[in-house]
């Protein structure tokens, strides 16, 4: 049974009752991507971004700004060829003075655009995260 039977294929939402390792064996199992970011450390906007790009192997300058990881989630993957489909984790996005409610609502903004372009091109793009 799978473990997406009631999540849609293009959604942005927290973790809740879902475990890492269990998205990822499942992401494994339908042969999608699965991406992971620890974003904890991050204190800033520029640091988050930096741990998503890294954390994803994703080139420096989609580090850089929210357009830039936009681009990198959505032209750029489509670009490198068929895409099966992607689970993807934000685990402990920071509270912070400099990354604030409003950057992490513009941070899972950018997902949901990019959960909304993907759902366009039938590839399912799943997106759990979770604050500190």
């Amino acid at each position: 049974m799978s473990l997406f039977l009631t999540v849609p294929p293009n959604l942005v939402q927290s973790i809740r009752a879902f475990r890492i390792a269990e998205l990822q064996e499942e992401a494994g199992r339908l042969g999608q991507h699965f991406l992971y970011a620890y974003c904890h450390a991050g204190l800033t906007k520029q640091q988050v971004l930096g741990i998503i790009a890294e954390s994803f192997r994703f080139p420096k300058p989609c580090g850089k700004n929210f357009d830039a990881l936009r681009t990198t989630l959505t032209e750029t993957l489509f670009q490198a060829g068929a895409q099966p489909g992607f689970v993807i984790v934000l685990e402990q996005l920071p509270n912070t003075q400099k990354f604030d409610r409003e950057a992490r609502e513009t941070l899972l903004d950018v997902f949901r655009d990019a959960a909304d372009w993907w759902a366009e091109k039938k590839v399912p793009f799943r997106v759990f995260y979770s604050f500190e």
